[in-house]
């Protein structure tokens, strides 16, 4: 790269590696810029159809891209008489953020090519609208500079541009997005992994550092906290690995403190080491390496200090992208909420950028989820380091605090990876069901700003009522001792943080819900004609009918007792997708399938503990409401000690030995 004086890159063109073929749709199009059309000449005619009801798409070209054209991570081949457009995820310039978040208002785009062809500028506002900007001619041995305001993106939009072919081929070498340096000096990060019995797909993440040294070389340190059984330091591979990276990786050994406890760790080692940022990243990921540099270019030049995070796309499905970015229902609270404009898996081997109107406004979100998240140092000497959660809402209460304090949360289109998504895990019930209604509550105790939480109480107990008709039973004893413990105040998060798992693991053989069979055939077989009878409703009841239901369904589970046959033999199998309360709901006995395809497990009724923990939530609801107000003031009180570096200094001395003990 040949960087003008007081310019500097902001973001480069890139393109999938040899194994990413299936991610082409995120670097490259076949074809012209054609995107999102209005069917009626003025977009705002006086008609009261939404805009999206106005639209029709236009595609791209019909062909692909072809792989063999890539002819580096930076360089690629367009064919004689074929068109290219980097109006994509990874390659268009995400302008309205950069507007929003920093002081630029001018940029340079820098195209080199080889070959005759031509190259065309094109920008998108926030409604999608695709607007052509400027274009060149080029042959040869050609350097292109385009100069742009991005004053008008206050509410959405991005640049691109396409390259069209003459007679011959046309090479793009390199192109690069350009602005002013940096307001802040920091260039250096602790990029922080944290690991519990994955060391595969840990092993891969820091060899993908080693092939990238542009991104290795803004590390101060490359960290990796290992809390599980199976180290990284033991998987096949390590010491080539470990000699490329020398000095700069180092391996922490501790017992498990979850989530919050590793990331807390690399957050605590990066402000020790002077670093300028911590780079926080989970293990079971794929990274794309060049939003590294992409993150540090932003935070650099924010207006003031700034989290920074990268996207998820679906790692069993890479072109789709699962969320622009998260916020929290301040009413309910409600877990992994996208913001209200958005959709969330968006493919875009189906309707790439230009295609789809809502991707091109600009998103504004509470917090970035800490599978790929850069906190700067200062924040975190400020605000403290995260709450000692185990699991479950340490990113966002993590966010909330931030924001605050006055630091905000940018999810920033174009640093992504690729992770397992939601929808395929089960982290709502079984064991992380503790912490995540646990740690919903105190989040919302910390932060709510409506008198007793809002709607979050009553929303808690309607979920207890849905697990527990769905006959999830460990599910719901979880749910029940999480809130115990949130009663008997922050004093035990520290001392317990190591401990509650085991404590929670102890109870399994009481539930047969928690019981996991990888054999559906170790479960005995359903009876011919033992499943839902022909007038059973297995649909979801219509909301003005959900409290009728409700009562009609917990009646009928308490008072009338599961058949005797049903509780030898299940009267039917589920796979997960049909793993609904409604559905469960009308079994007496079934085997349910887990997300992963895995194992399955035996769901019997049981009115005994449908009654018991029925008034158990109940009470503990009703005190909750009670000492909503007492009990936001002690954790508010003691939020300062809980997020202090003393304090996790002392719970990583712990962790420490418990480690060394345990080998």
């Amino acid at each position: 790269m040949n960087e003008a004086p007081g310019w500097a890159t902001l973001q480069r063109v890139i393109f999938p590696p040899e194994s990413g073929v299936d991610t082409m749709s995120l670097y490259a199009d076949a074809g012209p810029a054609t995107g999102a059309r209005f069917k009626e000449s003025d977009e705002f005619a006086r008609n009261t159809k939404p805009v999206e009801e106005k639209l029709h798409l236009v595609g791209s070209s019909s062909r692909d891209v072809h792989f063999d054209d890539l002819l580096s991570r930076h360089s690629i081949r367009v064919r004689a008489g074929e068109q290219l457009s980097l109006g994509t995820y990874f390659n268009a310039f995400p302008a309205s953020y950069w507007r929003r978040w920093t002081p630029l208002r001018d940029i340079r785009l820098v195209v080199e090519t080889a070959g005759h062809g031509s190259v065309a500028v094109y920008k998108s506002n926030a409604r999608g609208t695709v607007q052509r900007v400027d274009g060149a001619r080029v042959d040869g041995d050609s350097r292109t500079e385009f100069l742009l305001s991005i004053k008008p993106f206050g509410d959405g939009g991005w640049y691109w541009f396409d390259l069209a072919s003459g007679a011959g081929d046309l090479v793009l070498k390199e192109a690069r997005w350009e602005g002013p340096p940096a307001l802040r000096a920091g260039k250096q990060a602790t990029i922080q992994i944290t690991t519990m019995d994955k060391p595969d797909f840990c092993l891969a993440n820091i060899r993908t550092l080693a092939d990238h040294p542009e991104a290795l070389e803004l590390a101060r340190e490359v960290i990796v906290v290992d809390q599980g059984s199976r180290k990284v330091v033991a998987e096949p591979g390590f010491a080539d690995v470990a000699a490329r990276l020398g000095s700069k990786l180092r391996i922490i050994n501790q017992a498990n403190l979850g989530g919050s406890g590793g990331f807390a760790r690399g957050m605590y080692e990066g402000v020790n080491n002077g670093s300028d940022y911590v780079l926080l990243l989970d293990d079971d990921v794929v990274i794309e390496p060049e939003s590294i540099l992409r993150m540090m270019a932003f935070s650099g030049r924010c207006k003031k200090p700034t989290i920074v995070g990268g996207h998820m796309f679906d790692l069993y499905s890479r072109s789709t992208l699962y969320s622009m970015g998260e916020t929290i229902d301040a009413r309910t609270f409600s877990p992994s909420q996208p913001h209200e404009d958005m959709q969330m898996r968006h493919d875009f081997s189906v309707s790439n950028l230009r295609q789809t109107p809502w991707l091109h406004r600009r998103f504004d979100v509470d917090y970035n989820g800490w599978w790929m998240c850069m906190v700067p140092t200062s924040i975190i000497r400020d605000i403290g380091l995260p709450l000692p959660l185990f699991i479950k809402w340490d990113d966002s209460e993590y966010g909330l605090r931030a924001r605050a304090a006055g630091y905000r949360t940018v999810s920033l289109p174009g640093a992504a990876l690729w992770h397992i998504s939601w929808l395929d895990k089960d982290d709502l019930v079984g064991w992380q069901a503790y912490f995540h209604n646990r740690n919903r509550l105190i989040t919302a105790l910390l932060h709510s700003p409506h008198p007793k939480g809002g709607d979050v109480l009553a929303r808690s107990f309607q979920e207890d009522v849905k697990h527990l008709v769905s006959l999830q039973y460990f599910t719901a004893q979880n749910r029940l001792q999480g809130r115990d413990d949130l009663l008997e105040g922050p004093g035990r998060l520290h001392p317990t943080l190591g401990t509650q798992l085991a404590r929670i693991n102890e109870a399994r053989n009481s539930y047969t819900d928690a019981q996991m069979v990888e054999d559906v055939d170790d479960f005995p077989a359903p009876a011919l004609g033992a499943g839902l009878s022909a007038g059973s409703d297995s649909r979801m009841p219509a909301k003005k009918d959900m409290v009728r239901w409700g009562v009609a369904t917990v009646a009928r589970q308490l008072l009338k007792q599961p058949s005797a046959e049903s509780l030898e033999r299940p009267q039917a199998y589920l796979a997960h997708l049909d793993n609904r309360w409604f559905r469960i709901a009308n079994f007496d006995s079934v085997v349910v399938s887990n997300a992963e395809g895995t194992a399955a497990s035996w769901y019997k009724r049981d009115p005994r503990k449908l009654k018991a923990m029925l008034k158990l939530s109940a009470v503990q609801h009703a005190r909750l409401f009670r000492n909503w107000n007492f009990l936001a003031e002690t954790y508010r009180s003691a939020l300062p000690d809980l997020v202090s570096m003393e304090s996790w200094r002392k719970t990583f001395d712990d962790a420490g030995k418990s480690a060394a003990g345990s080998e």
